[in-house]
């Protein structure tokens, strides 16, 4: 806080980070916002035109920078607008190409005098910010206050969340460029539980390695994260015996996969759910207390969901109409959600506040339209079945993406798999399946559909089955379907329903 005084930050200026899993960057995670600064998270591994819009529109003035990346901000320095310092996070400045104005982080801190007072600030004053993945436009500006942050923070450890506390050694795999990384760097440290920061991309051996010696005991990714320390596992072995859970989010892990971290390693795989807009974290899936005698494949089946809300929030899921759906399971809709940890406008955006908030017919605050369709059973939990623009419309009926791909991705043979709607002419949508096959085994259209068929009507399987090596995927490490989607034009579907199908339920 100090060196950033030094530095001429005020309240209210925005500090952009650039920055891996490291105690430099947690620092920052504190210096900022108690000076009264704006603490930026910086997602730098969207493309470059992304990364420029998102500092430009932030105004961000100094961007506090990884030492190998660096060179990122050094080949789009031209192109920024308001940021006048960088700052190195470590001990000496990398040559660049322009005549940056940057430091070493170090040097600032040895030169610096502790800050023996923060200033008085508002709980609405605003304490951080991070931008959406812009997979549908321009990444858009999600501001959070200093109360957000704290009302979060308590909702994640509550029992009903992810239940930390300070026997706990939690190491967050997710990026703390995404999202605040899912609040843990507030939330553990509030429960006063001990935390390990793997650094840069770190590999499987890696992460293994510091569960071990570190006696890790929580920690949370994406699913590809957690598939390949399996796979690693597998091949190499490993000493999980401190791990007890895993949170993933971002997507759906695999059944098969949570089945063997629980068997083979004793570790329950938790699924959690949430937004950039509902500062990360707004349901997780843990079993109620009434569940204990069930069996283990029941439990499995909530497990496998998203879970149940968190508590402090409210959510609606509504049918085309705005009518609520049942909470049957089966019903669904588009998911709307309220709250203190959930935004009620974007940054500078007035045409996306439009487009995805509704006013209130309550008196409560406005609904965040997640874009995300969902059924909720009766216990009250919450299952994603796919995007409002990732979902098959054929026939006037809706096809799940979601539950197509959970079900590729058990076949022994498939390593990856994605589906996303191609166009046709007939029934306006119809699926088309990615499939990445594991090493060394053979698929072919007819056996995958064979396999699906086991478990869906006809109609929903898929036209085709497209073997890759590789599906492309996000910044976030989500399969990039829209970058799939532009591809397609008009794509030959050789087992596209015939003129004498209704194109929809059997």
């Amino acid at each position: 806080a100090g060196a950033l005084a030094d530095l001429g930050v005020d309240r209210g200026d925005r500090v952009g980070t650039l920055g891996w899993n490291t105690h430099r960057h947690f620092e920052a995670y504190y210096a900022v916002p108690l000076s009264g600064a704006q603490l930026h998270t910086v997602n730098f591994r969207l493309q470059a035109d992304n990364v420029v819009h998102i500092i430009n529109d932030a105004a961000d003035e100094v961007l506090l920078v990884e030492p190998d990346v660096v060179g990122t901000v050094d080949r789009i320095w031209d192109r920024l607008e308001s940021v006048r310092e960088v700052v190195v996070l470590g001990e000496t400045v990398p040559d660049t190409e322009h005549d940056l104005p940057i430091h070493a982080s170090e040097a600032l801190l040895t030169a610096a005098d502790p800050v023996e007072s923060w200033p008085a600030l508002s709980e609405d004053d605003p304490a951080g910010m991070c931008y959406t993945s812009g997979t549908t436009g321009k990444p858009k500006g999600v501001e959070y206050t200093h109360k957000m942050i704290y009302a979060h923070a308590l909702m994640v450890m509550t029992p009903s969340a992810l239940d930390i506390d300070e026997s706990d050694v939690v190491m967050p795999v997710v990026p703390m460029f995404h999202v605040n990384s899912w609040e843990f760097p507030y939330a553990v440290t509030m429960a006063g539980a001990k935390q390990v920061y793997p650094g840069p991309s770190p590999d499987p051996e890696a992460l293994v390695d510091l569960i071990e010696t570190e006696a890790v005991t929580l920690t949370a990714g994406v699913p590809t994260v957690w598939i390949d320390v399996l796979d690693y596992l597998d091949e190499h072995g490993g000493d999980l015996s401190s791990l007890e859970r895993i949170v993933v989010g971002g997507s759906a892990a695999p059944r098969e996969v949570m089945r063997r971290y629980e068997a083979e390693h004793g570790v329950t795989i938790e699924h959690a759910w949430g937004m950039t807009e509902t500062m990360s974290i707004g349901s997780v899936s843990r079993p109620k207390s009434s569940m204990v005698d069930v069996d283990a494949e029941r439990r499995l089946d909530k497990r496998t969901k998203q879970g149940l809300l968190s508590p402090g929030l409210e959510m609606r899921v509504v049918d085309d109409a705005g009518d609520p759906v049942a909470w049957d399971g089966e019903a669904f809709g588009e998911l709307l959600v309220r709250g203190p940890t959930v935004i009620d406008r974007y940054y500078n955006r007035p045409d996306a506040d439009e487009a995805d908030f509704l006013d209130p017919d309550d008196g409560g605050g406005r609904w965040l339209r997640t874009g995300d369709i969902a059924t909720v059973d009766p216990d009250g939990y919450i299952e994603i079945v796919d995007r409002v623009k990732d979902v098959i419309k054929s026939g006037g009926e809706w096809i799940s993406s979601i539950e197509l791909e959970n079900a590729l991705i058990a076949h022994d043979d498939v390593a990856e798999a994605v589906v996303v709607a191609a166009p046709h002419d007939r029934w306006q949508e119809r699926p088309l399946a990615f499939v990445v096959p594991k090493p060394g085994r053979e698929l072919d259209v007819e056996t995958v559909r064979s396999f699906l068929a086991e478990e869906f009507p006809r109609w929903w399987l898929p036209d085709d089955v497209r073997l890759r090596e590789s599906i492309p995927k996000t910044a976030t490490g989500k399969f990039d379907k829209k970058r799939l989607r532009d591809a397609l034009d008009e794509p030959a579907l050789p087992y596209a329903p015939g003129a004498d199908d209704d194109g929809g339920s059997e």
